[in-house]
């Protein structure tokens, strides 16, 4: 390996997309310098991710970027979802979504879902990420290889413009590149799943006021049934912009610019003005990697994971990595953190894709439920048949697009940083989110002054929450934290309602967020605990 030069960091990130971006913010957030190398220039000539969910808006909260990409969405933009044969035909059903968009809370979290395309996101990232000084974002650089040694990772770079190249060492390399990782494929981790499930091809366009031309209203949503199905859909991204999808191996093969212009034409029922800005292609997959680490190497993003786009669930999934792996990767570069925390972030992580990959692979095949030949014909029959889809539509709406439990409610209960106290696991319901503190789940939303949430409290280190004013006394858990170096900080809290929401005189949060113990009174053996929530527990550890 050519390396004329070195540059040595704690952490290489390879790929600068939303999923990189973030970690670089969070690492930078904590203080942690990182090097994020990316071979484009940051540019985006074609929209992909919109959907922001609510634990997305409280990550992005905690590293003070929410009210920025709340500002991106227009108030022209809808978040309802809607269903008709066309913009001027026959609607079949339709969603409303009073839980998505505006500045206010939602019940179960200080923010609320959010559409903010990554045309907006990635910039927002990317300026929130140069603002600390220990992150350096290398654009117009391509990563060439790395090789592993006993005290981290040798990766050759290569500049992008003149092809000089340079060698980088670091302790942790964090493979970001998205889903055709040359990483994850030099390193022998397979795929597993359906890796050719759907194949799309889209227009990106500016349409202003397109819902002045129809009588339907707005949705930011808008899927277009016919004879075949749902195949073509429309996405709404401001008051402007909009991307239109169809799907289908053919029309991938062979469409250009004139032919999906005269489906979206059909599809909106009338002619409109509008102007081209480009056309895309992409393959819907639903997989999983088999393994999210080798050794210092680490998968994030669309490189650990790839879902059909129905429900938005891949950037809030490679969102929630990022956010994750952060305070570890900290961890481990401060010095408090044991040798089992990267075998943890594989624990956590991989079955919360392989949650919402299954939860897309599901929706994806009953949405492409069989139509109806009369679906767009005039009297009886017609009717008959839009009623009879519309219900069956309806049925599964709520799967697809309400999906609260995914966002909020998943939970680390398999890792070995988790205490568990023995209640029992819940089964997953992607829906409804019911809040509970069992070890494992991201602890409750709830107010503790006006505008500031219990969720403010989290971020930097692990804070223990004490509830009541006879909550025992955290001496010795802070003197065994202390002794470790783990960052602590003790929150007494009066308010009842919390105390009943919290379940516990004493729940432990980590730095993420998620509950790691909780109990009524202290374990028997406080370093225990310390050990386990750091990384370097046994097995099993006394109560």
């Amino acid at each position: 390996m050519s390396s004329p030069s070195t540059v040595d960091t704690p952490v290489l990130i390879v790929g600068g997309g939303p999923v990189g971006l973030a970690l670089a913010l969070d690492l930078g957030w904590r203080g942690i310098a990182c090097h994020l190398v990316e071979q484009g220039d940051g540019s985006i000539e074609h929209p992909k991710a919109t959907a922001e969910n609510a634990r997305t808006l409280e990550i992005f909260r905690r590293w003070g970027i929410a009210d920025r990409v709340c500002a991106t969405a227009s108030p022209d933009v809808s978040y309802n979802a809607l269903y008709c044969t066309s913009l001027t035909g026959y609607e079949i059903a339709r969603v409303e979504r009073p839980g998505h968009g505006g500045r206010g809370p939602s019940s179960h979290s200080p923010e609320r879902a959010q559409r903010c395309n990554q045309l907006w996101l990635d910039p927002i990232l990317r300026e929130a990420a140069r603002s600390h000084d220990c992150v350096r974002l290398d654009y117009g650089t391509r990563f060439l290889s790395c090789a592993e040694r006993s005290d981290g990772i040798l990766a050759e770079l290569e500049d992008v413009a003149t092809g000089a190249r340079r060698g980088i060492a670091a302790r942790y390399l964090v493979d970001c590149s998205g889903g055709r990782s040359a990483i994850r494929r030099s390193l022998g981790i397979e795929m597993s799943g359906d890796s050719a499930l759907d194949y799309h091809t889209s227009l990106f366009l500016r349409a202003p006021k397109l819902w002045s031309y129809h009588d339907k209203g707005q949705a930011a949503l808008i899927s277009f049934v016919d004879e075949k199905g749902i195949w073509r859909n429309l996405v709404q991204l401001d008051a402007e912009l909009w991307r239109f999808t169809a799907s289908g191996k053919a029309l991938y093969d062979s469409a250009g610019e004139g032919e999906l212009n005269a489906m979206f034409d059909e599809a909106v029922g009338t002619r409109v003005p509008r102007e081209v800005i480009s056309t895309g292609r992409w393959t819907a997959h639903d997989v999983v990697a088999d393994r999210f680490r080798s050794g210092r190497v680490l998968l994030a993003g669309d490189a650990a994971h790839l879902n059909h786009p129905n429900g938005g669930h891949g950037l809030n999934t490679g969102i929630g990595d990022a956010a994750d792996l952060g305070w570890m990767l900290a961890a481990l570069v401060e010095g408090w953190g044991g040798s089992t925390l990267l075998e943890a972030y594989e624990q956590e992580r991989r079955p919360v894709a392989l949650l919402a990959v299954g939860e897309a692979s599901r929706t994806h095949r009953a949405w492409r439920m069989p139509s109806h030949p009369a679906i767009r014909e005039a009297g009886e029959a017609g009717e008959a048949a839009r009623r009879d889809v519309g219900e069956r539509l309806q049925a599964l709406l709520r799967q697809v697009v309400l999906t609260e439990g995914l966002a909020l409610g998943y939970s680390y209960d398999r890792s070995t940083l988790v205490w568990s106290d023995g209640t029992p696991v819940p089964a997953p319901d992607c829906a409804a989110y019911r809040p509970t503190t069992r070890p494992g789940v991201r602890a409750p939303h709830g107010w503790i002054a006006e505008g500031r949430s219990i969720l403010d409290l989290f971020g930097r280190g692990f804070v223990l929450l004490r509830f009541g004013s006879d909550a025992p006394a955290a001496d010795a858990l802070a003197a065994a934290f202390g002794a470790r170096r783990i960052p602590l900080a003790i929150e007494s809290i009066g308010d009842p309602d919390l105390a009943r929401l919290y379940e516990r005189k004493l729940v432990l949060v980590r730095p993420d967020g998620h509950v790691a113990w909780r109990g009524d009174t202290l374990p028997a053996d406080p370093a225990a605990l310390a050990d386990r929530v750091r990384g370097m527990a046994a097995e099993t550890v006394p109560s």
